[in-house]
């Protein structure tokens, strides 16, 4: 991916960066099968090291797996959205990253985070993004990607009144599935849900994805 599509990525959501805290911060509060996901997540990894939300945004999905007890941070290509995240819970570390080159050890992480991370990013990278992911998990790490179903390409011209120019892409949980195994995890578990209601979230299906990275082989 062209170093000059990531730069737009990133100035789109920078222009947008303090509406879409004020809207989307809270919004897990009304979102109960996404806390439930994460609850999940959060047990499944704790006392095992660090968790890392990539397109952590205002931190909203960072500050709950916090308040469940992991040891996450925040990672996000756009540095107004981590100045927003800072500021909403200056509690937890964010950082500045791009999730098509992670700057993190090879098996440094016991878990990842991934809400909608890869909505921008064109399809033909999303095994980079993977075996980026996959790296850096320890062996048995765990993955919960959730991301919107389908087959369009949006391109909204705003987003709350601002102008913005980028791509988002709905994804097949079957294309997904195979992409990440093709990456080295193995699949858990695959759920899918109808939208929230309006007033709550963009029209669109979700999946949830639990991917798990195989444990490393054990010898006699």
């Amino acid at each position: 991916m062209s170093q000059d599509k990531i730069e737009i990525i990133r100035e789109n959501y920078d222009r947008v960066a303090d509406e879409y805290a004020r809207r989307l911060f809270s919004e897990l509060e009304r979102k109960p099968l996404d806390r439930e996901l994460l609850h999940r997540f959060t047990d499944a990894i704790t006392g095992r090291g660090r968790v890392c939300d990539v397109g952590c945004g205002p931190g909203q999905v960072a500050r709950l797996l916090h308040e469940n007890g992991a040891e996450v941070f925040g990672l996000d290509l756009s540095p107004q959205m981590i100045e927003q995240a800072r500021a909403l819970s200056p509690d937890i570390h964010f950082r500045e990253g791009n999730m098509l080159g992670l700057k993190l050890e090879d098996g440094e992480l016991a878990g990842i985070t991934a809400f909608y991370a890869i909505v921008n990013i064109p399809r033909e990278f999303l095994s980079t993004v993977f075996c980026e992911m996959h790296r850096v998990l320890k062996a048995d790490g765990l993955l919960l990607l959730a991301f919107h179903i389908g087959d369009e390409v949006l391109r909204p011209e705003e987003l709350w009144g601002k102008a913005i120019s980028m791509d988002f892409y709905h994804l097949r949980p079957e294309k997904i599935q195979h992409l990440l195994e093709e990456s080295g995890f193995e699949i858990e578990e695959v759920i899918e849900r109808e939208p929230y209601a309006p007033e709550v979230e963009y029209q669109s299906r979700r999946a949830y994805v639990f991917a798990r990275k195989a444990a490393a082989p054990t010898h006699p």
